[in-house]
């Protein structure tokens, strides 16, 4: 059974979407590393993720984003399709798969939100076959980063996105996002 999400970030309320768009989202490449907890419909376990952001998206990238999604997830998706990368997310023993979306704001205490967004890779076998998770297109990673560095998060691997009115929906197809734990935030050193 399907259960809708709906989280609270960059993108959620149209209002405070315009009005991040005038702040700016420029910050130094980063690595974040976490242990990812699943308890779900597709299994349990945990793994620890490595999520590279070699660049934050630009607000020319994030205002096409607004737009698009004004016309509807198909057309987030493609989108989002077209945006370069902005980084990598692995395992530890995987190969990473492109990020397409990173943006950050201040938060609390000092702190940061970050909102990382992605196409979801579509295997051959399900590209051909179009099971239900097809409609599942997008990954969307949001992050609570203290002053220190560290924080928490979760990791929406099978979503979609939906405008509601003002409110974006994330209806995961598992029943409930992959927790990120112990989030360790750490500068890229070239």
């Amino acid at each position: 059974m399907l259960k809708m999400n709906q989280l609270a970030f960059a993108m959620v309320v149209v209002p405070v979407l315009i009005a991040a768009l005038a702040a700016q989202t420029i910050g130094q490449p980063e690595e974040f590393n976490a242990i990812a907890i699943q308890n779900n419909n597709l299994g349990s376990g945990s793994d620890r993720m490595i999520m590279r952001v070699t660049r934050w998206s630009s607000e020319t990238e994030r205002a096409r984003l607004v737009a698009a999604l004004q016309k509807g997830s198909d057309a987030l998706l493609e989108a989002l399709r077209d945006l370069k990368s902005v980084g990598t997310i692995r395992t530890p023993d995987s190969l990473g798969y492109d990020l397409r979306y990173a943006h950050q704001e201040p938060g609390e205490d000092g702190g940061r939100r970050i909102v990382i967004a992605t196409d979801r890779p579509i295997s051959f076998w399900e590209a051909r076959n179009q099971p239900r998770s097809i409609d599942y297109p997008f990954t969307v990673i949001q992050m609570e980063i203290d002053k220190n560095r560290e924080g928490k998060g979760t990791l929406s691997i099978a979503t979609k996105v939906m405008p509601r009115g003002n409110v974006i929906v994330l209806e995961n197809f598992a029943t409930s996002p992959v927790m990120l734990t112990k989030i360790e935030a750490r500068p890229i050193r070239n």
